[in-house]
């Protein structure tokens, strides 16, 4: 059993780890693992070894990623390993062991096995979901403001957003909802922003055709013209497709 534990942490997406203190790949970070139990269910499986291992108790998300099957993933033997999702909301900070650490996800430490390749398949994963499910939910804390919400979703799909979209967007859906809640006045003294929480706190497809979309690349030369859609997607770098 493997756990990709995703999480933002400081404006980046991270990934949770432990340092292998034995071969193989001695000193190499390594996805929390463990063998399944004969009377053990996956899904059990997964909870028990991030809760006893490194005491991630507070999962927002959970879902079975993929299987491997690689007859030489293990330099040992023979190991088929089910890897899992699992997404911790933002505001959640479970006690981790000396020998375990989050990292942003675009500055991997050397890791074990073939763990650096399922790693990018939860990233994979997760963006593709931000598109056409609510699971935003996961890595947001219970009640946000549209730029801490816009700050996690530019975190987890690797480019800038559209505040402003990304409320459209989502509110359209009825993903998110406004509280009677504000934040906090802001120190130069700005107007307290509206507070927003997600409509569920369990996954639901909202819209299985949409994809959002980075933002065009710049022109090559600032005197060449900019495509007639270029401003539009300066301002809106995050939209839906189909």
């Amino acid at each position: 059993m493997l756990a990709v534990v995703l999480g933002v942490r400081e404006d980046q997406l991270n990934v949770l780890l432990w340092q292998r203190s034995a071969e193989p790949f001695v000193g190499r970070w390594s996805l929390p693992c463990g063998p399944l139990r004969d009377t053990e269910r996956l899904g059990t499986s997964v909870g028990r070894h991030l809760a006893s291992k490194v005491d991630v108790t507070e999962i927002a998300h959970l879902e079975q990623l993929e299987t491997r099957s690689d007859p030489a993933r293990d330099p040992r033997e023979r190991v088929l390993a089910t890897a899992y999702l699992a997404l911790v909301a933002a505001e959640a900070q479970p006690r981790i062991p000396d020998d375990t650490a989050w990292h942003p996800l675009d500055r991997l430490p050397p890791t074990a096995f073939d763990h650096a390749s399922i790693i990018d398949s939860a990233r994979e994963r997760l963006r593709a979901k931000l598109s056409y499910t609510n699971i935003g939910f996961a890595l947001a804390p219970a009640t946000f403001t549209i730029a801490h919400l816009r700050d996690i979703y530019a975190a987890t799909l690797g480019y800038p957003v559209s505040a402003t979209n990304l409320q459209r967007i989502l509110s359209r859906r009825g993903v998110i909802a406004p509280t009677e809640h504000a934040s906090s006045p802001a120190p130069n003294g700005g107007r307290p922003a509206r507070l927003y929480r997600f409509v569920s706190r369990s996954l639901v497809i909202t819209n299985p055709f949409a994809a959002f979309r980075p933002p065009d690349p710049a022109p090559a030369s600032a005197s060449a013209p900019a495509p007639a859609s270029a401003s539009a997607q300066a301002d809106y770098p995050v939209g839906p497709i189909g």
